[in-house]
């Protein structure tokens, strides 16, 4: 009998303020421990949390940016745990009234798109850092990240798998990224999340859900729910039950371990925060970040395909913005491209580049009108594909523009009809084994005489006019 999964995940996506969310304290990372740790943060008597104003800005333009509804009214509360780097005793985050409710976010898994809901999306503090090397058997408290300011993202359970878990996760990384309220960095802690996982017979009640916590990688993640799965599935078989709790996972050994039991709302005794006045937020200041908004990935898409690029290039191409940018100001350089041919680029060679150089395409050392210029010239058969990588490659050392790298290089292909006839006769003396082949019938015959005329052009020749002028030599 089959098992459903079923997964929710909560997000946090630490904001990109330079100071903190109640505090002036700074947010850099890699300052050396507690020194971006102010009065506030530290929690010392008669200091009082002031809101930093682009904070709630940048949750606005996550509400937007998933069509949530955005509250014209929330409150902070006190969520109240003990924890050796959590200064004050509680959290001061939102519970009864987030700032964002509701929305979606638009995933494709093996081609098929779905819609996955979002229950909220609610402000909060960061706690500190509790470091446990090189400290002769004790631990050492950081409080440098207490009160960053964090958007913490609740999905509703609708994913059903690790592949849709990481592909949503995914979508949610290059969104916030996309309107600038997070950079995204992974391995600085900037975007984390918790997964939220059961299983459960098809159509029967959601199963005992287990939270594994703080997954920082999305192959981290998609390796902790699929041990998880495992987990659950096979305890559940052998006549046992799940337990609801917290877990952690080991990269090192591919498993998920317990931490503690998983606590519910009640367990952190929720009240609201007596220092801190509700959160208003009117129609006008709404209307004011809506003008600011980038256009987003939705509706670049659907701009894409509507200059002929296929749906599935349209998603690549909006995978981050700096990429969608990058296209849309290479179609605005030239009308002779086909922007279907230029997407074909895009996401095969630019991207191979652009991961090559370990940099997004804002940082390409290749401009847009350049990468045009180029695709111009395979386009009217100057150089071909294959020489075009060549020249690509030498444009991001910087050797120069294409034409002169073409040139200094020699690569310009070899059109010219009578030097080709010239290239082909001389093939077809030398291999009559392989033209009879080909005339009996054996096509891969053909496609080795057309590599043979590219041996002997030294790959210069046209491809296209040297396998006409072959068919023409042989009566085919």
């Amino acid at each position: 009998m089959t098992w459903e999964v079923v997964i929710g995940l909560e997000t946090h996506a630490q904001l990109t303020t330079e100071a903190k969310i109640f505090s002036g304290a700074a947010t850099r990372f890699g300052a050396s421990p507690n020194t971006q740790a102010s009065a506030v943060d530290l929690a010392m008597p008669g200091t009082l949390p002031v809101l930093n104003r682009g904070a709630v800005e940048r949750a606005i333009r996550f509400g937007l940016a998933v069509g949530g509804r955005i509250a014209p009214s929330s409150t902070f509360e006190r969520k109240n745990y003990f924890y050796p780097d959590l200064p004050k005793g509680y959290q001061i985050s939102q519970y009864a009234e987030p700032v964002v409710s509701g929305g979606s976010i638009e995933i494709v898994v093996d081609g098929r798109q779905k819609s996955v809901r979002l229950t909220r999306a609610h402000l909060e503090e960061d706690a500190g850092k509790s470091l446990h090397e090189d400290f002769h058997g004790m631990s050492g408290i950081d409080l440098n990240r207490a009160g960053t300011p964090l958007l913490e993202i609740v999905s509703e359970p609708d994913m059903r798998s690790a592949a849709e878990a990481v592909a949503y996760a995914k979508a949610l990384h290059s969104l916030v990224r996309w309107i600038g309220i997070c950079d995204g960095n992974m391995q600085e802690g900037s975007f984390r999340c918790d997964a939220n996982v059961s299983v459960r017979r098809p159509g029967e009640p959601l199963g005992t859900r287990c939270e594994i916590k703080n997954l920082n990688s999305f192959r981290f993640l998609e390796k902790a729910i699929e041990h998880e799965v495992r987990r659950q599935v096979e305890l559940i078989e052998d006549g046992g039950r799940v337990v609801q709790e917290t877990r952690l996972f080991d990269p090192d050994r591919g498993e998920t371990r317990p931490m503690r039991s998983k606590e519910d709302a009640h367990d952190y005794r929720y009240f609201p925060d007596p220092d801190l006045l509700p959160l208003e937020i009117p129609e006008g200041w709404i209307d004011a970040v809506r003008r600011s908004m980038p256009p987003l990935p939705g509706a670049s898409r659907a701009e894409f395909e509507a200059r002929g690029v296929s749906a599935y290039d349209a998603h690549l191409l909006t995978e981050s913005r700096e990429k969608a940018e990058f296209f849309r100001a290479s179609l605005s350089a030239t009308d002779a491209i086909a922007p279907a041919f230029a997407a074909h680029w895009m996401n095969g060679e630019m991207s191979a580049l652009a991961n090559e150089k370990a940099v997004d395409f804002a940082h390409l050392p290749v401009t847009p009108a350049s990468f045009m210029r180029l695709l111009e010239r395979v386009g009217d058969g100057t150089v071909s594909a294959k020489a075009a990588k060549e020249v690509l490659q030498a444009m991001a050392s910087g050797e120069g523009e294409p034409d002169e790298i073409i040139e200094r290089r020699g690569l310009r292909q070899i059109s010219d009809a009578g030097a080709l006839e010239a290239a082909v006769d001389g093939v077809l003396a030398a291999n009559a084994r392989l033209a009879e082949d080909y005339l009996a019938g054996k096509q891969k015959a053909f496609n080795a005489l057309v590599g043979q005329v590219m041996k002997a052009t030294q790959g210069k020749a046209n491809p296209a006019q040297a396998a006409e002028i072959l068919r023409r030599r042989l009566g085919r």
